[in-house]
């Protein structure tokens, strides 16, 4: 029997939007899990707090070695790295069609990872509309920034780039802690990865590298969260130089004011060391200045780090969001060729 609904609806002129079309068909293994946070005991109930989400997808056939980890940002969710919000597929797309196996992960209390305050501990502030221009477009920055993918008067495009933004955790060096901890546990489920991060998930690279040398191959960490020490308003202090949370070094510093008295050439971290790290940077972002510190930080470390950035490469008019930005599949080429020349082949047998 034919539906009444839609024969009315054909009848009126209302067909259904062919919404997938555009859509290019492709084939793909994918599915998703959760790395489950620790039991807590509240008012005589067990809760869990702060577990992980994590969707995985591999092309049908995988060529590189190692698969990659996408950490997002602050404030948002992995859909960072899918579709452009120009509609373009984004880093995760290229990244499979590359040959990666690629893993994204919502950090606890981030998108689908769920947050309550009672359980895993207040919410920062609200991301608002204000503070999304200074982030990514900001006035001042219009004549270099060429590449932002839609025009920020378009309210109905910056209402749908907004949607997915969310608090993060009041206490940065315990939020650090719970992606360290569940990306960490990550890594023991699935071997070694090549760990990618972007802004604010910036110090979970170097931490998940602490907690697990021998399953970080390499880290990418695109526009990173810094200077070192620096105290970013409304998230928090990096206090323990690249990190909220507390880091080993050797010789250990047992607080963050030794580490920030520390001679900065003394604070070598065991784990880092000889560590393919590359740190990528834009032309016009405000985080851009911070990768070179950030690097000779990570040197001091014992890192093998290196600075891509971008406009020394030829890509230009890149803000904080080069990754989802106009031109992103160019933004992404150094990235596929250091990754070629330092992880796949030189720690594909880790």
């Amino acid at each position: 029997m034919a539906n009444p609904l839609l024969q009315q609806a054909v009848q009126n002129g209302a067909r259904p939007k062919l919404f997938w079309a555009d859509t290019p068909l492709r084939t793909s293994r994918r599915g998703y899990f959760w790395i489950p946070g620790e039991r807590v005991i509240k008012d005589g109930q067990t809760y869990q707090r702060g577990p992980m989400f994590v969707e995985w997808e591999a092309p049908a056939e995988v060529t590189k070695p190692l698969p990659i980890v996408l950490v997002h940002g602050g404030t948002y969710q992995n859909l960072e790295w899918l579709d452009t919000p120009d509609g373009r597929p984004g880093w995760a797309r290229r990244f499979q069609e590359a040959g990666y196996a690629v893993l994204l992960v919502d950090r606890p209390g981030h998108g689908r990872s769920p947050y309550h305050p009672e359980i895993v501990g207040p919410t920062g502030p609200p991301f608002s509309y204000e503070r999304a221009r200074e982030v990514y477009f900001a006035p001042e920055a219009e004549a270099k920034q060429t590449q932002w993918p839609f025009n920020p008067e378009d309210t109905a495009t910056y209402d749908d780039f907004l949607a997915g933004y969310g608090p993060m955790p009041a206490n940065l060096a315990d939020s650090e802690d719970m992606d360290a901890d569940r990306l960490a546990r990550l890594l023991d489920r699935i071997g070694p990865a090549i760990v990618i991060t972007h802004s604010a998930s910036g110090p979970d690279g170097w931490l998940v590298a602490d907690r697990r040398p021998g399953l970080v191959a390499a880290i990418v960490s695109i526009e990173p969260m810094g200077p070192p020490f620096a105290d970013t308003p409304g998230i928090g202090a990096l206090a323990w130089g690249l990190t909220a949370a507390p880091v080993t070094y050797d010789p250990s510093r047992l607080t963050p004011e030794e580490v920030k008295a520390a001679a900065p050439e003394t604070l070598r971290m065991p784990a880092l060391v000889g560590l393919p790290i590359a740190v990528v940077t834009g032309e016009t972002s405000h985080f851009a200045p911070f990768g070179p510190k950030i690097v000779e930080f990570l040197r001091h470390a014992g890192a093998a780090a290196e600075l891509l950035n971008l406009p020394d490469r030829g890509i230009h008019g890149n803000g904080h969001g080069l990754i989802y930005e106009k031109n992103s599949d160019a933004a992404l080429q150094p990235v596929l060729q250091w990754l070629e020349q330092h992880a796949d082949s030189a720690n594909g047998s880790i």
